[in-house]
């Protein structure tokens, strides 16, 4: 038994390494695109580096900071931090300890450091996380109510968090009790919310146990994530890093392993977010791994992503549920907005429910002094080079709605495993359009009627070496079309 599995990953490590050919029938516009998204990761990586930190250091034991795991020491923190912005800049160092604190505000030129034997953690008090009620308020702010955090800033210039250390919310459903769900989310902190600031930097840092998302970037310019370990099952809406309204960003080596949506990316800011590069990173979550939306007020475009992997938490990890991510990649636009001009590539996508979900919706979520938008778009929308097994039974979709359509994605070189044993009814099912509703994979029901891909209000969709594997006999096709899908290719010929 153990041979196999060293076989099977072999197969999959070199299904991952082989080259991708474009071939002959590929869209006139994947070229371009492709040749667009390798300059823009290519000039992050050549122009957007760490902020230089002035060689200042401030001990927040000189500020009367005390890390025996009781005392609060917020006042203190602040004094190191205010300290050190007035000074210039330089690095506010946490040693040795447990330093209990709550709200901080981080300032412009300061790099919070957490030493490797220390431990910065959240107060269990509420009362210790005063309100922070942004500048300029978003529809995220407006529908959840997001006014406390450990860690803020907001209209900074470089700033960081940095360290060996670890940075825990204590935030389990004992300490921050609340309700589950899309509505307001009060009484539990995020852990690090960073709003309109430029040359952000977090780098090597263990974070831990958030009352609800862990780190939530708004309207951010250069933006650097690199080497983070995350595990956030402790509480309801667990994120793991949100990314909303940002310019310019980096996300590498980091691991995630989220009760909520893993990596997400959000248009609430109202603000397109643009140029992003993930790279060589695990992803892992009990809800959506890697997802854009459902806030997608704003859009997104020019996003490469490449070398992750990515699925529901393997049987050792830490996990409030113990169950598959309930899909994989999801590209939802619910409010608004345009998807474009993303490319994903070299994945390795095990334990999903439903592999992707590309789904267009008219749910129109925006301020109350805002008209309901009209309906988003995805599009121009490259997969390719992903392999996987122990997937679940649901497949994946690919819908817009009557009034606007999903157009040209490409699926090349996707060989997944599913659980398989899908039945005539579930082949025959009729999934409802729930056009105005929350539009996960989930809310469309258990099973697609394919147990691969399922499509309808769509065009210009091609699968060009896509095999997915049912583990039992299942009664469904690998594609099925629903409504008024056009321009379906497999493998360069036409269907259905």
């Amino acid at each position: 038994m153990k041979l196999k599995v060293i076989v099977r990953q072999i197969i999959l490590f070199f299904a991952l390494m082989l080259p991708v050919a474009v071939r002959a029938q590929a869209p006139e516009w994947e070229a371009p695109l492709r040749a667009s998204l390798e300059k823009m990761a290519a000039t992050l990586e050549e122009t957007l580096k760490p902020w230089p930190v002035p060689n200042h250091i401030f001990r927040v034991g000189d500020f009367g900071a005390v890390g025996d795991g009781t005392t609060i020491n917020t006042a203190a923190i602040q004094k190191a931090i205010d300290a050190c912005t007035a000074a210039g800049g330089g690095v506010v160092l946490v040693e040795k300890g447990d330093y209990v604190t709550g709200t901080i505000d981080l300032k412009s030129g300061v790099m919070l450091e957490i030493a490797k034997d220390a431990r910065l953690l959240g107060s269990t008090n509420i009362a210790d996380y005063p309100d922070r009620v942004p500048l300029h308020p978003t529809v995220m702010d407006t529908w959840m109510k997001l006014t406390q955090s450990l860690i803020y800033a907001e209209n900074c210039e470089r700033i960081g968090i940095c360290g060996e250390g670890v940075i825990d919310g204590r935030g389990s459903h004992q300490n921050f009790p609340g309700a589950n769900g899309i509505g307001p989310v009060t009484g539990r902190p995020f852990l690090i919310r960073i709003i309109e600031c430029r040359r952000v930097g977090v780098d090597g840092i263990h974070l831990r146990n958030a009352a609800a998302w862990m780190e939530n970037y708004l309207n951010c310019d250069d933006v650097i994530l690199q080497g983070i370990q995350i595990e956030n099952q402790a509480n309801w809406n667990n994120d793991g890093i949100d990314l909303d309204g940002c310019h310019n960003v980096i996300v590498r080596n980091c691991f995630i392993n989220s009760e909520d949506d893993g990596l997400c990316f959000k248009g609430a800011g109202l603000r397109t977010m643009e140029n992003v590069l993930v790279e060589n990173s695990k992803i892992y979550s009990t809800c959506n791994a890697v997802k854009f939306g459902t806030d997608s007020q704003g859009g997104f475009r020019n996003v490469l992503i490449r070398n992750i992997e990515i699925g529901g938490p393997a049987p050792d990890m830490p996990s409030s549920f113990h169950r598959r991510a309930s899909s994989g990649i999801s590209w939802e636009a619910a409010d608004g907005g345009t998807v474009e001009n993303i490319l994903v590539s070299q994945v390795k996508m095990d334990r999903t429910d439903g592999q992707f979900c590309l789904r267009l919706g008219s749910r129109g979520r925006v301020k109350p002094d805002m008209a309901k938008p009209a309906p988003g778009a995805l599009r121009h929308l490259v997969f390719e080079r992903i392999a996987g097994g122990n997937n679940g039974v649901c497949g994946s979709l690919i819908s817009g709605i009557p009034n606007a359509r999903v157009q040209g994605v490409i699926f090349r070189d996707v060989k997944l495993s599913v659980a398989g044993g899908g039945t005539s009814a579930d082949a025959a099912r009729v999934v409802p359009e729930l056009i105005a509703a929350y539009p996960d994979i989930g809310s469309s029901g258990a099973k697609m009627p394919g147990f691969g891909f399922w499509i309808r209000h769509a065009d210009d969709i091609t699968f060009d070496g896509v095999t997915i594997s049912p583990e039992k006999f299942d009664a469904r096709q690998q594609f099925v079309v629903g409504d008024d899908a056009t321009e379906i290719s497999e493998d360069g010929k036409s269907f259905p």
